[in-house]
């Protein structure tokens, strides 16, 4: 499906200064879109592809929200930026791409979700995104930014019929007349427990999908009719679990044609012991236990198959209605004469497992299906459509490409690279590496993994085991060739690589300009 792009180029496709349009979802495997999985209706963020560029080896540099989310809006590794796992606040002061953008004479705003900040706020780190703060409705209907760098938002933080519902999403239901809009959510502090299955009472036109599409859209309003450039976020929340979505998206998609992933006979004896944990119905995971803050994944995945297939039926109506609703938006920046002169980027923050290896949902397990993303962009007269690119792609990479697309320079303190010149097709590749980090624990849960365009690398801290797969030979990540004695080689140069990639990602904040 194409958005009719050169018919409505309008006065702003002369402007050097391109929009940009970030669209995200939350938790999303690579392969759930159409274009990937044939089942799956998703043409509108297909066509984002089919008018551009796909991006097949882009990978999340954390597999956890608030880390990856905060590598976006800064261009460095959690490690740096100092947001090192979920439950964790994104520092406030300094400066982020949207700081940067607004500078430059660009409208910045961010609706949808953000999740810099965790759910508990201390005297030490103080949270909007907590309760009771998340549902002071008085308080966000006058707080609209500036917020890590964007001058707008309009923010959400539940997913599906979670208490921490609230925010601007929560006025947004009671200006559309839904009053009663809590009673379609668990109540807070007490939750009513796991009551809605699959299905979900509350109508789709006040599901936070239409709403993150609506308050784009005004959005980009807002900027067109000042005639400055926009950088807009459109960050939704799905398909993140729980699997919950309002007909018809919840009955759209029949569980018995879906394929769910498998787990290979013998093949987690090889990886680290946590994996096989996995597989039993009463795991003990507390040798990996520093905090009270139990690790993602951390659990049994053992699940009954009709349940797992009706999961990933959901999971594919919640993609549809986000389809529906990025349609919108796309047909919203051809009507407005915006559509020739907006980079349009459309990926994850991270991936997610649909029975792949035995395991569901997310965790520290750091094959494909977590950490590759899908990574779609279009700029039209600048990236070719149908092209496609196979070169690696860090979400870090996501600021540095901005700037540079708007014209700016990249400081000095970014660790990302500019990818924009192989959307465009002038270079075959602008990384030879990505570097994925997973800190869960302060050190009992900390693993980093190296990939390159062949092999993948994976490091314990503090543990013997690792991860090594050959992604030519095995793009299953079946067989780990870590202990492999035929492949011990390999490891010391996959090792010493990693350990250079490690000085060469150091950021420079200044440059240096005198001897001492």
């Amino acid at each position: 499906m194409s958005h009719e792009l050169s018919a409505t180029a309008g006065d702003h496709a002369g402007d050097a200064r391109p929009n940009i349009l970030l669209i995200t979802t939350d938790q999303q495997h690579h392969s759930a879109l159409g274009s990937v999985t044939p089942m799956l209706d998703t043409p509108n963020i297909d066509s984002i592809g089919t008018d551009g560029v796909t991006v097949d080896r882009a990978y999340c540099n954390n597999p956890l929200c608030s880390p990856s989310r905060s590598s976006i809006i800064t261009g460095e590794y959690p490690s740096w930026h100092g947001c090192w796992t979920i439950g964790t606040k994104l520092e406030e002061e300094r400066t982020f791409l949207g700081d940067l953008l607004g500078q430059a004479g660009y409208q910045t705003s961010l609706i949808g979700k953000a999740h810099f900040q965790p759910l508990a706020s201390t005297p030490e780190q103080t949270s909007l995104e907590a309760q009771p703060t998340l549902r002071d409705l008085d308080f966000w209907r006058e707080f609209h930014g500036p917020y890590y760098g964007f001058d707008h938002i309009e923010l959400a933080r539940n997913h599906a019929d979670e208490s921490h519902v609230g925010q601007h999403y929560a006025i947004w239901m009671e200006e559309q007349g839904l009053t009663d809009w809590a009673d379609y959510f668990q109540s807070w502090p007490e939750v009513r427990g796991d009551e809605r299955q699959h299905s979900w009472d509350l109508p789709a036109e006040y599901h936070y999908s239409t709403w993150t599409a609506e308050r784009t859209i005004a959005a980009i309003d807002r900027a067109a009719d000042t005639d400055d450039p926009f950088f807009t976020w459109a960050s939704f929340h799905d398909p993140h679990p729980p699997y919950l979505v309002p007909e018809p998206y919840a009955s759209m998609y029949d569980p018995a044609e879906v394929e769910p992933g498998r787990l290979e006979p013998g093949e987690l004896e090889k990886m680290a012991p946590w994996f096989a944990l996995t597989q039993q119905h009463d795991p003990n995971f507390s040798p990996w236990q520093e905090t009270p803050h139990q690790n993602h994944g951390f659990h049994s995945h053992l699940t009954d198959e009709d349940k797992l297939r009706k999961d990933i039926a959901v999971y594919y109506g919640m993609m549809t209605l986000i389809d529906d609703q990025v349609g919108r938006i796309l047909d919203h920046l051809a009507s407005r004469g915006l559509a020739e002169n907006t980079l349009v980027i459309f990926t994850s923050d991270h991936g997610h497992f649909l029975g792949q290896h035995g395991l569901v949902a997310k965790g520290a397990f750091h094959y494909e299906d977590l950490l590759r993303v899908p990574f779609l962009a279009r700029w039209p007269q600048r990236i070719p459509a149908g092209s496609r690119t196979s070169s690696l792609l860090g979400l870090i990479d996501l600021a540095p490409t901005m700037l540079t697309a708007a014209g700016l320079d990249v400081p000095g303190s970014t660790q990302g690279v500019n990818q924009l010149d192989v959307w465009t097709g002038e270079h075959d590749t602008a990384r030879d590496h990505v570097i994925v980090e997973n800190r869960h624990q302060p050190t009992a849960v900390d693993l980093r993994t190296y990939i390159d365009g062949r092999y993948k690398l994976t490091v314990y801290r503090g543990h013997p085991w690792g991860d090594l797969f050959d992604l030519h030979t095995d793009p299953g990540e079946v067989n780990n060739l870590f202990d492999h004695p035929d492949h011990q080689d390999l490891r010391h140069q996959l090792a010493l690589r990693a350990i250079d990639t490690e000085l060469a990602r150091q950021p420079t904040t200044y440059q240096r300009i005198a001897r001492a």
